[in-house]
């Protein structure tokens, strides 16, 4: 009862603003970094291949068929039904031609589209993407499916949160975040669900603000009975983050143990907790804002 009421206490602090006419923002995911070995590439239902510079078509991709990129130096090269050509452009776009159709890399299917960039250290291939569409990636990548609505709607929160505080934080190798628990597990469409895709729905462009901005929103998988404060895990303070009780005792301490605890918001959620309490107790003296 006691930790109920400190949720509730909490939770008063957070208000719902609008931001009208704003578009949902989209963000660049890293897919491989400077890769060296041959990278598999699709196209679910017919696609293009493009010159990224010009925005010339270099050819019409099949649907469900695979072609193989290899940097060579100089040039890209692409192996397609046993036959090997040299591209006109060390940037190439690949995209889907059809609404419902998705690309391929890396084993697993996305939304959006690919840019693909040469250089001597290899290829660097982002998935350009929705943001939206990126997070109905990132939420059961992160969070079982079969975990509570309501701890969906949290990292839904948390996890748009972290994405749009760290815009451009990888801008070095020319995107914004990559697909790996470095910054947010993100493995496309492969792993999607209805329920999900509800509870990022259900809270569309909505962030944590603190003085007016968008918070990094750290999370964990578990911090083992209590959450660790960023300064003694990193030597630096935020505001917005204490130690505090994590609820998941029952795992032990999986991850760096700062922010919110994903087993602790499932857990409070089980416990009758909606998203915005457990927000509201995990992230202090914070505001939710709606971007878009």
């Amino acid at each position: 009862m006691q930790a109920k009421m400190k949720i509730y206490r909490f939770i008063l602090l957070i208000a719902l603003c609008f931001a009208l006419g704003q578009p949902a923002k989209a963000i660049k995911i890293g897919l491989f970094t400077n890769y060296k070995d041959t990278i598999t590439v699709g196209v679910s239902s017919g696609g293009v291949m493009q010159n990224a510079k010009t925005g010339e078509y270099i050819l019409v991709m099949e649907a469900m068929k695979p072609y193989w990129l290899e940097s060579k130096g100089d040039y890209i090269k692409l192996t397609v039904d046993k036959k090997r050509y040299k591209l006109p452009s060390n940037e190439i776009i690949i995209k889907p031609t059809k609404n419902n159709g998705v690309v391929y890399a890396k084993k697993h299917w996305y939304k959006g589209h690919f840019l693909v960039t040469n250089s001597r250290n290899g290829l660097t291939l982002i998935n350009d993407v929705d943001m939206e569409d990126y997070l109905k990636g990132v939420v059961p990548s992160e969070m079982p499916a079969s975990w509570n609505q309501e701890a969906h709607k949290a990292q839904a929160i948390a996890a748009r949160s972290y994405a749009i505080a760290n815009l451009g934080k990888r801008l070095e190798y020319g995107y914004d975040l990559n697909d790996t628990p470095q910054d947010q597990n993100y493995l496309g469409v492969s792993r999607r669900t209805t329920k999900t895709d509800g509870a990022v729905e259900a809270t569309r462009g909505q962030v944590l603000v603190y003085n007016d901005k968008v918070i990094r929103a750290y999370y964990c998988a578990s911090a083992g009975g209590q959450t660790a404060s960023p300064k003694d895990v990193w030597g630096s303070a935020l505001p917005y983050l204490e130690s505090v009780k994590s609820f998941d005792e029952n795992v032990g301490k999986k991850g760096h143990g700062v922010g919110m605890s994903q087993h602790g918001a499932n857990n409070l959620a089980n416990m009758g907790y909606d998203a915005y309490q457990i927000l509201g107790y995990f992230y202090k003296n914070v505001l939710l804002r709606k971007m878009y």
